[in-house]
């Protein structure tokens, strides 16, 4: 019998709020989480400092979507430690080739400098991992992404867990139960990521007057 996790399969995991990680790069068996404490950033509680602000609005960056999904997954797993094994990235490549999985890069020139990436299930978005070549280039790449999915109708944007980075940008933690019921809420709206362009960089300084 083949038991090997299928995209289908890690999808209904994501719907009902459970996720996996592999011990390291070369790990072979996933481990399945359900955290006690649920991170979430909430998207009308983006902290958008100041010094965030007239970064985004004089930089030279340039942020698209889905442009380059395989470099921005690479990017993530590219640390000295990683939970993102080789399944993993077949898993989530093959989510993203079917509509399901997105990326949001950070480019200066010709050169990926930062990105995120995740699954978009109903009105959620579950961050993955993000990572960062230059300084602020995390920070600029979150902005985008929570300026987006808020002009694209997503309700919940689930950080699997809260860090101190995380934190400083407006995270938060809630109990399991939870996000249960605010993920089963978010699962019954219709958004989509490619409905709408990026935002302007004006557009996303906004967030500074749109907190929580």
């Amino acid at each position: 019998m083949d038991l090997r996790l299928t995209p289908r399969m890690l999808l209904e995991a994501y719907r009902l709020g459970t996720f996996p990680m592999a011990e390291s790069r070369d790990g072979r068996t996933l481990y399945w989480f359900d955290p006690v404490q649920r991170g979430i950033i909430p998207l009308d509680g983006f902290h958008l400092s100041r010094s965030l602000s007239r970064h985004i609005r004089d930089m030279p960056w340039r942020v698209s979507l889905n442009t380059d999904f395989e470099g921005v997954i690479d990017g993530c797993a590219g640390r000295d430690t990683t939970w993102i094994n080789a399944e993993i990235t077949d898993l989530f490549t093959a989510l993203h080739r079917s509509g399901q999985a997105h990326s949001l890069e950070v480019w200066n020139g010709d050169a990926l400098i930062g990105g995120i990436y995740g699954l978009a299930i109903g009105g959620a978005f579950c961050g993955e991992s993000m990572f960062s070549h230059q300084p602020n280039a995390s920070k600029v790449a979150l902005a985008y992404l929570v300026a987006h999915l808020r002009r694209c109708g997503f309700v919940l944007f689930d950080t699997q867990y809260l860090n101190d980075h995380l934190a400083s940008l407006g995270g938060v933690e809630m109990p399991r139960m939870e996000y249960r019921q605010r993920l089963a809420q978010a699962l019954k709206v219709k958004a989509d990521m490619t409905a709408c362009p990026l935002p302007s960089a004006y557009e996303v300084m906004q967030l500074r007057t749109h907190r929580s």
